[in-house]
């Protein structure tokens, strides 16, 4: 199997988590702080930027760099304040 196969389909799992995270969040099935809806764009953001780095795609790497900190933050504000109730 070439290594390429490999890094489409991490590269399409990630997009697809990333847009049924939106999906959900759109259609209000979920919150847009929720632990899943954070972990789907963490996941989804971390796929993305292995598959951009193969194809040298930079900007892209970038952008998913800044929503994984995002997520990161989200869901740490989060444990943080269910630890205070």
């Amino acid at each position: 199997m070439p290594r390429n196969f490999l890094i489409d389909i991490l590269g399409w799992a990630g997009a697809i988590s990333v847009l049924v995270a939106y999906a959900l969040v759109s259609a209000k099935k979920m919150e847009g702080d929720s632990v899943v809806y954070q972990s789907l764009n963490l996941a989804g953001s971390a796929c993305l930027i292995v598959n951009s780095s193969f194809y040298g795609a930079y900007p892209s790497v970038s952008v998913n760099a800044i929503w994984i900190g995002i997520a990161i933050f989200a869901l740490t504000r989060s444990r943080l304040n269910s630890r205070r109730e």
